[in-house]
Order: C-alpha cells, then structure tokens, then sequence
C-alpha cells in the first residue's frame, strides 16, 4: 500500500462545505491542522458527529476561554532542553514536534506552536543527563509522535542508549500504528531496528494511542503484529473524550480488540485541561461511571486499564467516585509520594484534580529545575507571527505567511 499522502490546508477537505471550512480557517490559526488521506478515509462524512471526524477536524469550540497551554507543568519536568525527568526511573526525549496527524484534544499542543522549541534534533545533552542517572531505567521517546522520525535517526538513539546499561525499556509514544500503519509494516529497517534492540533481557514498548475501535483497522493490526513479530511489547493509553469514546459500549468495544490484537490496555485518562480542549470534557464522576462500565463488558485482560490523571504532582489514579467523594491514590509521584491515599469532596461538575476542595493540602506547584525552556503559559495567548498576521488583516496590509 503506498504511504498516504498528508494535507495541513483545511481548504483541500472538499468534504467539508466552504462555508464551513471558512469558520475552521480562523482556529488553523491558532492550533495547526494537519491530517493524512489514510485516515480521512475512515470518517462517515454523512454524519456530523462521527468521532473519527472529530478526532482531527478542528471544532469551534477550541477558541472558548478553557484551560492552559501546559495544564500539567511540564515544563518544570525538564532537566536540559529536550529530557523531561519527572519520576525517578523514567525519563523523557522530546524527539518530534510533528504527528501523523494532530489530534484535536492533544494535551501537548503547545509544540505546535512555531514559537515553542521544546522538541529537539539534537538529543545529546538528553542522553548525557540519562548516562550520568543510573535510576532511569525507563526512556520514553515522545513529542509529538516518536515514529515520524526517519530509521536512522532512531537507530542513533537506540543504539546510543543501549550502550547506557540501565536502560533497559525503550519507549516509543506513538499514534501512527492507525494514523500510517503503513509506515510501521512496510519498513523493513524499522521492524529490523526493533528485533535488533528489543531482546528478552531489554525490551522496546509502543506505546500506541488508539482512541475508538473503528481506528483499529486490518491495516492497523498487520502493523500491531509486524510490531510484534519484531519483539516489542504494544500497550495502549487513550483520554476518555466526549462524544468520541464517552459511551460504555464504545469504549468496552475498545477494550476487547485491543485484547484481542495482543495489545494491552494501558491507561484510560481524564481529559487534561489543555487550551482548546473543552469541547472534550466531562465531569470526573461520569468519566468514573463510564469506564467502570465498559469494564463490566471485557474481561480480565481489558480491566487490566488503570484510570488516571497525568497531573503536575504525578498520575493521579481514580479508584472509585460515590456519594459525593473522589477515592484516588498516586500511581506516580513526582514527590515520592507513591501509593498516598486520598479521599476527596467531588463536585459533580469537577472535571480534573484541582477543581476537587481541598486537592492542595496534598501537594505543592514544582520550581523548574532549568531556565533553559521556556514556559507556554507564560508566553503571549497567540505566537507572534499569529499577533502580526491578525493585526495586518485589521489594518488592510497584506499578511506574512504563517509557516506553521
């Protein structure tokens, strides 16, 4: 099959009515499209509400006034520019500022924006800081979509980090196992990359977003056992989203050919309250109910997915929303404090950590560890190049180009 062709001007979706596509002009603006032929293929552009189609065409309601651009701090995390070392035994490269396609609920959509240059070619400051930390035995090689990169360029970075002998799990965060499946079981170097480097003693994950069932193609799963077949393990971590996967039987349904392609179930997230995000949000308690459902419908292997919240303070799990009370623990801890229980008020309306009373006496707003990257959310609420544009069409001049 050859390697779909990739669109970033909404204009080219003739799918979509002009008028239409005239209104999603102005938040292509602000948060950048981009989609591939393959993909566009699996929406019913007869229905409206097709979550395949809400997944990647933008929606009005990305430019409502709701939440930050970095709703989980992340830019506290780094250590040098491009390593994120958030939890003791697992450290992060931002390796890729592009995706197979940009997911509209995208939690970092901040390394769209041409004025943030957190994703970096130049790993090696990363990788030094990973030899020097004996803890990390986890490398996490994330973005935007870790896969995007050439196979040259990740066997640089394999093979330098198989030479640091605590390493021993290499992950790779990744959408294109249904975005481009193509690109993962016709690349014979890449499937040879991962035989070479994922071994019984020291194993490659991918860690796929899949977010609906329909994504899970036949070519989705020829790409899952290629994967496979090479010797690396394929888990699977997805938001619960409204009006994409906010339904039991879909997000059950999800469950079950995940298990049954051989790839488990992972994390099922709450929805971070990222700028552009809202028309994605649901409320704690039902993002509970939901998932306890759909768990009620796979069996053992599906309910192995743990219910979580990537929040500053660490991944916050939710163990049981009743009466009125929010029942979590952390999973993760950037504080050490691994395991703390806590038992919370839950507003029916709260939707995310914070907005839970009392959520602050269990934990403090980290100091960057590094100046050396920027914050988002300390940045203006457009890119400059976005200001000038905006403010050339108000003053009749002819606008720069964005080159996003």
């Amino acid at each position: 099959m050859a390697q779909p062709k990739y669109i970033t001007d909404i204009d080219k979706l003739t799918h979509i009515p002009e008028k239409d596509r005239q209104k999603l002009k102005s938040i292509t603006e602000k948060f950048v499209f981009r989609v591939n032929d393959y993909y566009l293929n699996l929406i019913d552009w007869n229905d409206p509400a097709d979550p395949i189609r809400k997944l990647v065409i933008p929606n009005e309601d990305e430019l409502g006034e709701y939440g930050r651009w970095d709703a989980s701090d992340e830019d506290t995390n780094y250590v040098v520019p491009g390593c994120q070392h958030k939890y003791g035994s697992t450290a992060l490269l931002i390796v890729s500022e592009v995706c197979g396609a940009y997911c509209r609920y995208c939690f970092r959509k901040r390394l769209f924006r041409n004025d943030v240059k957190e994703a970096v070619s130049d790993v090696e400051p990363g990788l030094q800081y990973i030899a020097e930390h004996p803890e990390i035995s986890n490398v996490l090689l994330t973005g935007g979509d870790s896969l995007i990169l050439g196979t040259p360029k990740l066997r640089t970075i394999f093979e330098r980090l198989r030479a640091i002998d605590h390493v021993k799990i290499i992950r790779l965060g990744s959408k294109l196992p249904v975005f481009n499946p193509m690109r993962i079981y016709e690349d014979e170097g890449l499937l040879d990359l991962i035989r070479e480097h994922s071994t019984p003693e020291k194993r490659i994950y991918v860690m796929a977003h899949i977010n609906h069932p329909r994504e899970i193609t036949a070519e989705a799963i020829k790409g899952f056992e290629a994967l496979h077949q090479a010797g690396a393990i394929v888990v699977n971590q997805t938001p619960v989203l409204r009006g994409i996967n906010d339904d039991p039987t879909v997000l059950g349904e999800l469950l079950d050919r995940l298990s049954w392609a051989g790839v488990t179930p992972y994390y099922f997230f709450v929805n971070r309250p990222v700028a552009g995000n809202k028309a994605f949000v649901l409320p704690l308690k039902e993002v509970y109910e939901i998932v306890e459902k759909a768990k009620a419908l796979t069996s053992g292997l599906g309910k192995q997915v743990r219910l979580s919240m990537s929040h500053t303070s660490g991944k916050i799990e939710i163990l049981a929303i009743e009466n009125g009370k929010a029942y979590l623990k952390y999973h993760q801890s950037r504080d050490g404090d691994y395991g703390k229980f806590m038992t919370l008020d839950c507003p029916d309306e709260a939707s995310w950590f914070d907005d839970l009373p009392g959520n602050k006496k269990y934990w403090e707003k980290p100091k960057k560890k590094t100046d050396a990257v920027k914050s988002v959310n300390a940045m203006p609420e457009l890119p400059a190049n976005i200001r000038i544009v905006k403010a050339a069409t108000r003053e009749g001049k002819q606008p720069i180009s964005q080159g996003h």
